[in-house]
């Protein structure tokens, strides 16, 4: 049975009160429009470069406004609320960028921690060292939903193939990359690895993003997407600022094309060996 899902993009500030009632406004539009699963992207709480800032206004998980405010709008409009990620505040005194996943009954189904962090040199100058602030995730995650079943990731996250393989093999049918990608890697790089996630995993991918420039100045890459499994673009917002990218979602369409081409069944262990050249090394032929 088909489904039309919603992509949010938006474009945070430092606020959480101010995100959190811009996000509420946007799954309200999109909901007015028939989605029954609405996606945020990543950071929806908080834009925020400096950390000492940001840790002043993050809460755990029960007192946080992002995920107090995706629990209502899922109960009282009875449709999946994911929330891309946000910060959350740790026992342990770190931080988690952790994603959320609401029930039409306004319970939460489950949340992901983004396992890969963004630790990067980029060539204009910028450079960015997730994982001083952020304790990275260890569980990657499936979930069966009356949907679809759902595999999970956020932004860096899609640099590693692995995890959405396995995901995928798992029996993920739909594939998500909520996101905060720069603008230097977005225009390099965002298509090319969202449609090789949903291509070489015969799946649907859906990724909410951030986009514009932001409050703290960060500029972000937007172009929030959403792919079938043959790797056809479905949807795809523009680069600046809030938009919604809606899609009809058809599961059947996965069956389709793993019938087609069956890498994952196809899938072989393999063997490595390192072979050293001596010639090339300076060993010369005898």
């Amino acid at each position: 049975m088909s489904f039309k899902a919603a992509a949010i993009q938006m474009c945070s500030g430092t606020d959480p009160k101010t995100n959190a009632e811009t996000m509420e406004r946007l799954i309200r539009e999109a909901v007015s429009q028939g989605a029954v699963y609405v996606q945020t992207p990543e950071m929806t709480g908080a834009i925020q470069k400096d950390r000492a800032a940001l840790k002043a206004v993050l809460k755990d998980e029960k007192g946080d406004i992002v995920v107090l405010t995706a629990a209502k709008l899922a109960r009282e409009l009875g449709i999946y609320v994911h929330v891309g990620s946000t910060a959350i505040a740790r026992p342990d005194g770190k931080i988690a960028n952790r994603g959320f996943l609401f029930a039409p009954d306004g319970e939460r189904i489950c949340t992901y921690d983004k396992i890969h962090m963004f630790d990067v040199d980029l060539d204009n100058g910028e450079s960015w060292r997730e994982s001083s602030a952020y304790e990275p995730g260890t569980q990657a995650r499936v979930a069966e939903l009356p949907l679809a079943t759902f595999g999970f990731a956020i932004c860096y996250d899609v640099r590693f193939p692995s995890l959405f393989r396995t995901e995928a093999v798992a029996g993920a049918e739909i594939l998500t990359v909520p996101a905060a990608f720069t603008r230097q890697t977005g225009e390099a790089h965002w298509e090319v690895l969202l449609r090789a996630r949903a291509i070489e995993n015969g799946a649907f991918l859906i990724a909410a993003a951030q986009a514009g420039t932001h409050e703290d100045g960060r500029e972000t890459f937007g172009h929030s997407m959403i792919i079938d499994p043959w790797g056809n673009v479905l949807a795809v917002a523009g680069g600046e600022g809030e938009e919604i990218v809606f899609a009809d979602i058809d599961p059947s369409a996965v069956t389709a094309a793993r019938s087609k081409i069956p890498n994952l069944k196809n899938a072989r262990d393999f063997n490595l060996d390192t072979v050293k050249n001596a010639a090339a090394a300076g060993g010369g032929l005898q």
